[in-house]
């Protein structure tokens, strides 16, 4: 019975040493190390070779580049700057109110209007932001200079950047009114406006829908009709849907100034196509509208009865 076993348990003849199951046995370790180094030895070669040729090839393109490098730095050193500030704003998120708040009203220097609104633009190159960009607050600031307004509308506050830079801009006799349908947002714009040094009497903050707001203007404004009083200026910044209704809501109101109104439409992320349905209206309302100009990101219409 041992002899029996004994013999099952011995390998078959003619196949001492090799693995039962078909598997290959390992390579030796001599033979791995000696492979290795071969192949490092190829790499090596090949990546010498690589560079050698890399430089053949840059040292006649050296002048141009140093050319192109000088001439453009300042547009290079900008672009790097926006795709930092992307990807920035990209990871974090979505826009938070509280946080463009807490961050322009530590950061600024209170009752000085230029530093809130650097304050802004600082915290928008790497968080995700409402406010209009400085090139878009550039042109804006161009037209109220121009019309010089009494009475302007803001429909979208946006945490207050709109608002600080129309009031700079007015006369002392001037009048804001801007409109924030969000109670949060509406709370602490206002109290962005009050840091930057102005005072209730120059500005009034609507919490409420667009469409709710201008039915209760003429009261809040104390225009006389029969002296032809009106808004001057009329920022929209708000739901680009609500363009045409809240436009036509202020001729049926008789808000826009009959001698002359500006009407600003802010569209982002090169939207214009938001912007086609109120343009339609315009071009078909030549009587009493017509487009004053027309940027990347805002367009102005003015209105004249």
């Amino acid at each position: 019975m041992a002899q029996n076993t004994q013999s099952s348990a011995a390998p078959p003849a003619g196949n001492e040493g090799s693995n039962t199951l078909g598997i290959s046995p390992p390579l030796s370790l001599n033979g791995a190390t000696e492979r290795g180094e071969i192949v490092l030895t190829v790499l090596l070669v090949s990546s010498k070779a690589f560079k050698m040729w890399l430089v053949v090839l840059s040292v006649p393109l050296l002048p141009a580049f140093v050319m192109v490098s000088s001439r453009y730095c300042v547009n290079v050193a900008a672009l790097c700057h926006r795709a930092l500030a992307w990807v920035l704003r990209l990871v974090r998120g979505r826009v938070c109110v509280r946080s463009t708040h807490a961050f322009v009203f530590s950061k600024c220097t209170h009752g000085k209007v230029d530093s809130v609104l650097e304050t802004f633009d600082l915290y928008a190159d790497t968080h995700p932001s409402l406010c209009i960009s400085p090139q878009i607050g550039e042109a804006l600031d161009k037209v109220v200079r121009r019309v010089c307004p009494s009475r302007v509308l803001e429909l979208g506050m946006h945490c207050g950047y709109g608002s600080v830079r129309l009031l700079r801009l007015l006369p002392s006799s001037g009048r804001l009114i801007t409109v924030e349908l969000d109670p949060l947002t509406a709370e602490l714009g206002e109290e962005i406006i009050l840091v930057a040094g102005f005072k209730h009497s120059q500005f009034q903050v609507s919490t409420s829908s667009s469409a709710e707001a201008i039915l209760t203007l003429r009261s809040v404004l104390e225009l006389n009709q029969e002296a032809g009083e009106g808004l001057n200026l009329v920022l929209m910044d708000h739901d680009p849907q609500q363009y045409l209704p809240d436009l036509l809501a202020l001729e049926r109101e008789e808000l826009l100034c009959p001698s002359g109104c500006s009407i600003l439409l802010i569209y982002r992320n090169q939207r214009a196509g938001d912007l086609r349905e109120i343009l339609s209206y315009i071009s078909a309302r030549a009587d009493c509208y017509c487009i004053k100009s027309k940027l990347q990101f805002m367009t102005e219409i003015f209105y004249q009865k």
